[in-house]
């Protein structure tokens, strides 16, 4: 009776132990790699860490936005998002997450998608004001339309662009117009950028909408200009970003969320792997750095992730344990 008893307690000890295994086990993890940067160098860093800090067989796949969110409400692949913007898709991964099927593990950009109206920050040195949208109207003179000097420039969203609709509305309710101000279409994203950085070498007067994380922000030092409304997320969702708004009202751009997007079957299997997503994530100061960075020495995902992990520590050492840290820095 002793021994069968004694034996019980060890198959129930190994089963137990068994069990602790097969819950902590990563195996096979699928990382979307989108196709724009900053989403790209989280995926490569994503995939070094979960590789050599969880030893987790990560794999890297194409990915974007509304492919990869569907698949993975549908059919469970991939395994992780890793800088998703949810707003284009909250209604369905919300059900997803509703249905067990998705978790939200954290906000990659932890201060979100940022959008403006921006300034270079010379501009605000020389004119305090000019962090304001009364400053800006006040100087208006300084912001030379490039065709025609007797008006003043507003760089809007390229066409095409859902951005454009919202700069464009922001532009009738703030009133430029009757400050002297037209609105210039720079054609592209590199036509915008590009008369960033020919105003900054010059230390032009330059006006107009971007957005972070990018490597522009990174390299140029831009003020963002307060309206002096507040955030109205809702006159935000229902006018400013509505073609068919007649009466725009002037309000700042909320943040956009982004967040790390993992399948529950993922989170489930591999808690330790899932843990490091949920306090995985940069600030866009930090990112647009990187993206600047990766720019300027026409880096891809991977070797700017190998530049991050080797220069950084500060920054990703915090998202995990000591051990995984010391892993993650012995395979580097």
């Amino acid at each position: 009776m002793k021994y069968t008893t004694a034996a019980l307690v060890l198959v129930a000890a190994n089963a137990a132990f068994i069990s602790q295994a097969s819950a902590n086990e990563c195996g096979k993890v699928t990382i979307a790699d989108m196709n724009w940067n900053s989403a790209s160098l989280i995926a490569n860093i994503d995939r070094f860490i979960l590789e050599h800090g969880y030893d987790c067989e990560a794999e890297l796949i194409p990915g974007d936005t509304m492919p990869t969110g569907t698949s993975m409400i549908e059919k469970g692949q991939p395994d992780v998002a890793p800088e998703l913007w949810s707003n284009s898709l909250k209604d369905a991964l919300d059900k997803g997450v509703e249905e067990k099927r998705l978790r939200y593990a954290g906000r990659s950009l932890v201060d979100g998608g940022e959008e403006g109206f921006w300034v270079p920050s010379y501009l605000v040195k020389q004119y305090p004001e000019m962090k304001t949208i009364d400053g800006i109207k006040k100087h208006a003179n300084l912001f030379e339309h490039p065709e025609d000097p007797d008006k003043s420039a507003f760089y809007s969203c390229p066409a095409g662009w859902n951005c454009q609709i919202s700069a464009g509305n922001l532009f009738k309710a703030l009133k430029l117009d009757n400050s002297g101000f037209v609105i210039v279409d720079p054609g592209s994203s590199a036509g915008l950028s590009g008369a960033i950085a020919k105003a900054y070498e010059r230390e032009e007067a330059w006006f107009g909408y971007y957005w972070a994380p990018t490597a522009v922000l990174g390299k140029y030092d831009m003020v963002k200009v307060d309206f002096g409304s507040g955030v109205d997320e809702k006159e935000f969702i229902d006018c400013t970003t509505n073609a068919e708004c007649e009466a725009p009202k002037a309000t700042m751009y909320p943040p956009s969320p982004v967040h790390t997007i993992t399948t529950e079957a993922f989170a489930t299997r591999a808690p330790d792997a899932y843990q490091y997503f949920t306090k995985r994530g940069f600030t866009n100061a930090d990112m647009n750095q990187l993206l600047a960075w990766m720019e300027d020495n026409q880096a891809d995902g991977e070797e700017t992730m190998y530049y991050f992990l080797e220069g950084y520590p500060q920054i990703w050492t915090k998202w995990v344990s000591q051990d995984v840290a010391n892993k993650v820095k012995s395979a580097l």
